[in-house]
Protein backbone atom coordinates (compact mmCIF):
# COMPACT_ATOMS: atom_id res chain seq x y z
CA UNK A 1 0.00 0.00 0.00
CA UNK A 2 2.59 2.62 1.33
CA UNK A 3 5.06 1.32 -2.39
CA UNK A 4 2.63 2.45 -4.54
CA UNK A 5 1.18 5.12 -2.83
CA UNK A 6 4.66 7.00 -2.93
CA UNK A 7 5.19 6.17 -6.34
CA UNK A 8 1.93 7.56 -7.09
CA UNK A 9 3.91 11.21 -6.50
CA UNK A 10 6.27 10.96 -9.52
CA UNK A 11 7.49 8.76 -11.88
CA UNK A 12 10.37 7.23 -12.37
CA UNK A 13 12.90 9.68 -14.38
CA UNK A 14 14.37 7.79 -17.28
CA UNK A 15 17.17 10.66 -18.44
CA UNK A 16 18.60 10.31 -14.44
CA UNK A 17 18.70 14.38 -14.85
CA UNK A 18 17.61 15.63 -11.49
CA UNK A 19 17.45 19.48 -10.92
CA UNK A 20 19.56 19.17 -7.51
CA UNK A 21 22.52 16.96 -6.89
CA UNK A 22 21.58 16.40 -3.34
CA UNK A 23 18.41 16.82 -0.77
CA UNK A 24 19.80 17.96 2.38
CA UNK A 25 18.39 16.60 5.55
CA UNK A 26 19.25 17.93 8.95
CA UNK A 27 17.26 19.22 11.98
CA UNK A 28 16.54 22.67 13.08
CA UNK A 29 19.31 22.68 15.71
CA UNK A 30 22.13 22.24 12.22
CA UNK A 31 20.54 25.16 10.41
CA UNK A 32 24.21 27.68 11.01
CA UNK A 33 26.09 24.49 9.71
CA UNK A 34 23.75 24.14 6.72
CA UNK A 35 23.45 27.58 5.84
CA UNK A 36 26.93 28.95 6.89
CA UNK A 37 28.95 25.93 5.79
CA UNK A 38 27.06 23.25 3.71
CA UNK A 39 25.92 25.93 1.29
CA UNK A 40 28.82 28.08 1.03
CA UNK A 41 31.30 24.89 0.63
CA UNK A 42 29.14 22.80 -2.06
CA UNK A 43 27.30 25.62 -3.42
CA UNK A 44 29.76 28.26 -3.59
CA UNK A 45 32.76 26.59 -3.97
CA UNK A 46 31.88 23.71 -5.26
CA UNK A 47 29.52 24.88 -8.02
CA UNK A 48 26.76 22.28 -6.30
CA UNK A 49 22.69 22.27 -6.60
CA UNK A 50 21.47 21.31 -2.98
CA UNK A 51 17.76 21.50 -1.80
CA UNK A 52 17.30 22.90 1.39
CA UNK A 53 14.43 22.81 3.06
CA UNK A 54 14.06 26.27 4.60
CA UNK A 55 14.61 27.39 0.89
CA UNK A 56 13.49 25.55 -1.95
CA UNK A 57 10.30 23.51 -0.43
CA UNK A 58 7.05 25.14 -2.51
CA UNK A 59 5.07 27.69 -0.24
CA UNK A 60 1.31 26.04 0.43
CA UNK A 61 2.64 22.76 -0.65
CA UNK A 62 1.89 19.77 2.18
CA UNK A 63 5.52 18.89 4.02
CA UNK A 64 5.36 15.50 3.00
CA UNK A 65 4.83 15.61 -0.75
CA UNK A 66 7.53 18.73 -0.62
CA UNK A 67 9.97 16.18 0.75
CA UNK A 68 9.03 13.84 -1.22
CA UNK A 69 9.87 15.93 -4.47
CA UNK A 70 13.19 17.27 -3.17
CA UNK A 71 14.27 13.68 -2.62
CA UNK A 72 13.09 12.29 -6.38
CA UNK A 73 14.68 15.72 -7.75
CA UNK A 74 17.88 15.04 -6.01
CA UNK A 75 20.61 12.83 -7.00
CA UNK A 76 21.17 12.02 -3.54
CA UNK A 77 20.08 12.54 0.09
CA UNK A 78 22.61 13.71 2.68
CA UNK A 79 21.61 13.50 6.03
CA UNK A 80 23.04 15.08 8.86
CA UNK A 81 23.24 13.27 11.97
CA UNK A 82 23.27 14.42 15.06
CA UNK A 83 20.80 13.26 18.17
CA UNK A 84 18.35 16.23 17.21
CA UNK A 85 17.90 14.70 13.73
CA UNK A 86 17.67 11.42 15.41
CA UNK A 87 14.64 12.76 17.74
CA UNK A 88 13.08 14.26 15.16
CA UNK A 89 9.38 13.04 12.65
CA UNK A 90 10.30 14.55 10.00
CA UNK A 91 14.15 14.07 9.40
CA UNK A 92 13.77 10.77 10.14
CA UNK A 93 10.81 11.09 7.71
CA UNK A 94 13.46 12.04 5.24
CA UNK A 95 15.54 9.55 5.89
CA UNK A 96 12.94 6.60 5.47
CA UNK A 97 11.45 8.24 2.12
CA UNK A 98 15.22 8.15 0.60
CA UNK A 99 15.33 4.64 1.92
CA UNK A 100 12.19 4.37 -0.08
CA UNK A 101 13.62 6.26 -3.48
CA UNK A 102 16.40 3.79 -3.35
CA UNK A 103 14.35 0.90 -3.38
CA UNK A 104 11.43 1.91 -5.56
CA UNK A 105 12.23 4.37 -8.04
CA UNK A 106 16.17 3.73 -8.57
CA UNK A 107 16.23 -0.23 -8.56
CA UNK A 108 18.13 -0.52 -5.39
CA UNK A 109 20.88 2.26 -6.02
CA UNK A 110 21.75 3.58 -2.65
CA UNK A 111 21.23 7.66 -2.73
CA UNK A 112 21.52 7.70 0.90
CA UNK A 113 24.59 9.66 2.35
CA UNK A 114 25.04 10.05 6.04
CA UNK A 115 27.29 13.24 7.67
CA UNK A 116 27.75 12.31 11.28
CA UNK A 117 28.17 15.79 12.53
CA UNK A 118 28.17 14.84 16.40
CA UNK A 119 29.73 11.00 17.28
CA UNK A 120 26.63 8.95 17.89
CA UNK A 121 27.22 5.38 19.69
CA UNK A 122 26.24 2.68 17.04
CA UNK A 123 24.02 1.32 19.62
CA UNK A 124 21.85 4.24 19.50
CA UNK A 125 21.24 4.07 16.52
CA UNK A 126 18.45 2.89 14.50
CA UNK A 127 18.44 -0.67 12.42
CA UNK A 128 18.00 1.20 9.36
CA UNK A 129 20.81 3.57 9.39
CA UNK A 130 22.99 0.95 10.86
CA UNK A 131 22.87 -0.84 7.42
CA UNK A 132 23.60 2.41 5.33
CA UNK A 133 26.21 2.62 7.75
CA UNK A 134 27.95 -0.66 7.16
CA UNK A 135 27.84 0.49 3.29
CA UNK A 136 30.40 2.68 3.94
CA UNK A 137 27.88 5.30 2.80
CA UNK A 138 28.43 7.38 5.47
CA UNK A 139 31.84 9.94 6.66
CA UNK A 140 32.38 12.39 10.37
CA UNK A 141 32.50 15.54 10.32
CA UNK A 142 36.12 16.55 11.37
CA UNK A 143 37.13 18.97 14.17
CA UNK A 144 40.34 19.69 13.06
CA UNK A 145 39.82 23.22 10.40
CA UNK A 146 42.33 21.19 7.72
CA UNK A 147 40.55 17.89 7.30
CA UNK A 148 37.46 19.56 5.89
CA UNK A 149 39.00 20.32 2.90
CA UNK A 150 39.09 16.71 2.42
CA UNK A 151 35.91 16.75 3.74
CA UNK A 152 34.26 18.56 1.37
CA UNK A 153 36.16 17.19 -1.22
CA UNK A 154 35.19 13.50 -0.26
CA UNK A 155 31.14 15.09 -0.16
CA UNK A 156 31.21 16.49 -3.87
CA UNK A 157 32.74 12.99 -5.10
CA UNK A 158 29.76 10.75 -2.95
CA UNK A 159 26.36 13.43 -4.30
CA UNK A 160 28.30 14.28 -8.37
Amino acid sequence: MTRNRYKRYKQIEENNVYKYNAFISYADEESAFVKNECIPELEGNRNLSLCIHQRDFVAGEDITQNITNGIHDSRKTICIVTQSFLDSYYCMFEFNMAKMESIYSRDGQNILFLVFYENIPSKNLPLVMLEVVQQQSYIEYPSDATERVVFWENIKQAIE
